[in-house]
């Protein structure tokens, strides 16, 4: 079906009140779970995208939307890889700062998202990459359920101090490539401990994404989630 062209039902205030009608509470736990991704430009927002899609996709039903600002890279990145199949995978061009297009103006990607959750049936988890932005991009949860926010140790180990609404306030954290944090000098375990004293309890994970397992931690957290809209 072309873009633009899925029907809607059109609610009238004049049809009566159905007791029997679905709680709202239990359509949105039948809803695929909406996860963004945000974070700076080469934290790997892309390569966890990858990674998680590559461990859950036997398991999960998967659709993924990018957010690039004039090309479609990141999709095409996820397309070459094959974490899954193409058509599970669209692009938004968002032509402007990614934040705006994530926070401000959500219109297409919540299109987008709609589209493919639509297209493909029963979706069980829906990501959105973020376009790479800095410290204070966070999603709309008009947009999405639960936000990842990703940094790495090649962005200097003081960034988790800085703080920022991305760091302070997503649902979970990944301090990405500690891999590489001998190279950088940065030491990861401030920028864990840093990080902890700006989440007020909220969760934050390390990771190496050399390969798909380094994804485990964040992949369990995301199955977690869904099982418990569904309880």
């Amino acid at each position: 079906m072309p873009p633009h062209e899925i029907p809607h039902e059109i609610p009238h205030d004049d049809v009566p009140y159905d007791s029997a009608s679905p709680n709202p509470a239990d359509l949105e736990a039948r809803r695929a779970l909406r996860v963004g991704i945000g974070g700076p430009v080469g934290s790997g927002k892309t390569t966890l995208v990858g990674a998680l899609c590559a461990l859950l996709r036997d398991q999960l039903s998967l659709v993924v939307v990018t957010n690039d600002i004039f090309t479609s890279e990141d999709a095409d990145a996820l397309r070459e890889a094959a974490v899954l199949p193409t058509e599970r995978i669209v692009a938004v061009e968002t032509g402007c700062c990614p934040h705006t297009a994530i926070r401000d103006d959500i219109a297409a990607n919540l299109d987008a998202v709609e589209q493919l959750e639509v297209l493909h049936g029963d979706v069980d988890l829906t990501f959105v990459e973020s376009g790479g932005d800095n410290l204070t991009a966070i999603f709309s949860r008009g947009l999405v359920d639960v936000q990842i926010f990703v940094l790495d140790t090649a962005g200097g180990d003081d960034v988790p101090r800085k703080g920022g609404p991305g760091v302070a306030m997503a649902d979970l954290l990944v301090i990405n490539k500690v891999d590489l944090a001998p190279y950088v000098a940065s030491d990861v375990d401030r920028m864990l401990s840093d990080a902890r004293e700006r989440r007020d309890g909220k969760p934050v994970f390390s990771t190496s994404l050399v390969d798909a397992s380094g994804a485990a931690e964040v992949a369990g957290w995301i199955s977690a989630r869904i099982a418990a809209r569904s309880t």
